[in-house]
């Protein structure tokens, strides 16, 4: 087996060296007959120089992150995928976005570590700096079937072209599905993968999105420049579907460190980014920055713990209008579509975006004007929206005014404000709130409200209702303790989906940020840390 070379490697006169016999390492599209995609299209396929010695192709699966063939960094392909994890042995160089080379759209990033899978032809390989203005590749937790028809693209060898500068693409039907290969035949009889399509991505589209299902990993380059001679141009794939979650949990690991989180000032829980694997995927956060900027992160669909989180999307620019909201709380409003976003801003308007999802906040209900003669809601201090009657929705807001009266507002996504009933009068005690967020702690048939107050001690007060709060306050964290310099705090389903909303995600004053799993009656069990 041998992987493709770069331009300055074939120009030293190595072809003798790389042709070799047998099955050839290749991958994805650069497809014989396919056509050259135009500069724009498949953004999320990547270039890979590898030392001036080798080139392969790749798939942005997160904004720092590729996923490949293992084999392009091995010493010798021919015995093997196996590489050392780490820093690359030769300097690689990636170029995202960019389907024309000879052009300078795209983004040039380093890879400065290797996470191999030991099981197939895969390794993750992180960039010295995030991507922008990509979307990347989405991840497939379904499994390709013998037959289904998967585009593939990469950068390698045509039948007339060495070296090209355009990526090619091609349909290839699937073959064989195994534990962890995947066998590819071009749709079109001269449809093949060759030397340098090694590491690009097979992948289907639904919907507008690519979700990658498999890396090129070995194909017989039956009618590839060099390689006239054989016949043979079937291929085989490293499946990447069954290991969805592997490779979020790896790519996971930049994601919450970009950001400096002492610069959070407000944050949101809810499914915003679309529909769960199997019921298996966790809460988004969105999240509102001091400059304005807006940012979504997706909740991650694999177990490990410490990444609850697999990709970020950009809301809004630095500098927008979020910069003058004032209390923000998620919610679910309506029975179907995503979950969204109530917002009290600066002006006193309250508003609720029915549906917030990778694209942006979308539907926007204005559920009272602001400025002029609308003061009034310019002192609801904190609002929190949860399932407070017995629907499913999280759709009843839950407010706490300046002067420490609370109310409630009943399903505010049909009803507005018009459901208002008042739940207790002014009381200088409840001054002392600090942040409020509704979860589901205690199993009671309404939301429970978790309240931190100043003086770091947090409390339950169960099953509240449109009749007001009940039975004795739960004391989750005693006075004085760390939750005192909490900055924000959100209740969500972080860790086990599918058991309701009962973590607790705090972003500390100094830029850390952990959560607290399964918190109940009994108080909080552990901590994990996600940034610091």
């Amino acid at each position: 087996m041998s992987v493709s070379r770069t331009r300055a490697a074939w120009s030293a006169g190595l072809l003798a060296a790389v042709v070799g016999s047998g099955l050839l390492t290749a991958a994805p599209a650069s497809a014989v007959a396919g056509p050259s995609a135009k500069d724009g299209s498949y953004p999320f396929v990547a270039k890979l120089d590898i030392g001036g010695e080798r080139g392969c192709s790749a798939a942005l699966v997160e904004k720092q992150w590729l996923v490949t063939a293992a084999s392009c960094f091995a010493d010798d392909p021919a015995k093997g995928f196996t590489v050392a994890a780490g820093a690359p042995k030769l300097k690689t160089t990636a170029v995202i976005g960019r389907a024309d080379l000879t052009r300078n759209s795209g983004t040039v990033a380093n890879v400065v570590e290797l996470v191999l899978r030991e099981d197939r032809d895969l390794v993750m390989a992180k960039l010295d700096k995030p991507v922008t203005g990509i979307t990347p590749a989405s991840l497939s937790f379904n499994a390709p079937l013998a037959g289904e028809e998967l585009w593939a693209a990469g950068y390698g060898r045509t039948r007339s072209e060495w070296v090209p500068d355009n990526l090619h693409y091609a349909k290839f039907t699937a073959g064989a599905v195994k534990d962890t290969s995947i066998s590819l035949t071009g749709k079109a009889e001269d449809v093949v993968l060759c030397k340098g399509d090694t590491g690009g991505p097979a992948f289907r589209e639904v919907g507008g999105r690519y979700e990658l299902v498999g890396v090129n990993s070995t194909s017989w380059q039956g009618g590839c420049f060099g390689n006239e001679d054989e016949t043979r141009k079937g291929a085989v794939d490293a499946r990447a579907d069954d290991i969805a979650g592997w490779i979020q949990s790896v790519s996971s690991r930049t994601l919450l460190p970009r950001s400096s989180w002492k610069y959070a000032s407000y944050t949101a829980s809810g499914y915003f980014a679309g529909g769960s694997n199997d019921g298996k995927r966790r809460m988004d956060l969105f999240v509102v920055w001091k400059d304005g900027e807006a940012t979504l992160f997706q909740g991650a669909d694999h177990d490990d713990p410490k990444q609850p989180f697999s990709a970020e999307y950009k809301i809004a620019d630095k500098g927008s209008y979020w910069q003058d909201a004032r209390a923000v709380t998620g919610g679910k409003f309506t029975e179907n579509g995503s979950d969204g976003i109530t917002v009290r801003w600066a002006s006193g308007k309250v508003s609720t975006y029915m549906h917030v999802d990778q694209n942006g906040v979308h539907d926007e209900k204005t559920l009272r004007p602001g400025g002029g003669d609308n003061p009034f809601w310019k002192n609801a201090r904190l609002i929190t929206a949860g399932r407070f009657t017995e629907n499913s929705l999280r759709d009843d807001l839950l407010v706490l005014w300046e002067d420490g009266s609370t109310s409630m507002y009943s399903d505010i996504g049909t009803k507005g404000l018009s459901g208002w009933t008042q739940l207790t009068k002014a009381d200088n005690g409840w001054k002392n709130a600090a942040q409020i967020s509704a979860g589901e702690f205690t199993g009671k048939k309404t939301a429970d409200l978790l309240i931190r107050w100043n003086d770091g001690q947090a409390q339950l007060f169960p099953g509240v209702d449109t009749a007001g709060y009940h039975g004795s306050r739960i004391t989750v964290r005693p006075v004085g303790s760390a939750w005192k310099n909490a900055q924000t705090l959100t209740v969500g389903s972080f860790t086990a989906p599918g058991k309701g909303p009962n973590d607790v995600l705090v972003g500390w004053n100094d830029g850390n940020v952990s959560y607290y799993p399964g918190v109940d009656a009994a108080g909080t069990h552990g901590e994990v840390q996600l940034v610091g």
